[in-house]
């Protein structure tokens, strides 16, 4: 893992090891979409995600 140290002297961690540390863990996505026309809503889509990395030690969730 590589940590840069900016000029101010705070630790920054590269996009690549944020992201490693993000699918080691598991993220959970959602979110809401709702079409509407004159303030009557005609759609309402939930969406839901999770993204995650697979490991032999840890089995997949289907």
């Amino acid at each position: 893992m590589s940590v840069e140290v900016s000029a101010d002297g705070a630790d920054r961690l590269a996009l690549v090891d944020l992201l490693d540390r993000l699918l080691a863990g598991g993220v959970v996505l959602t979110g809401d979409i709702v079409l509407s026309v004159a303030e009557i809503d005609l759609v309402h889509i939930s969406l839901r995600a999770l993204i995650t990395s697979i490991r032999e030690d840890r089995p997949a969730p289907w």
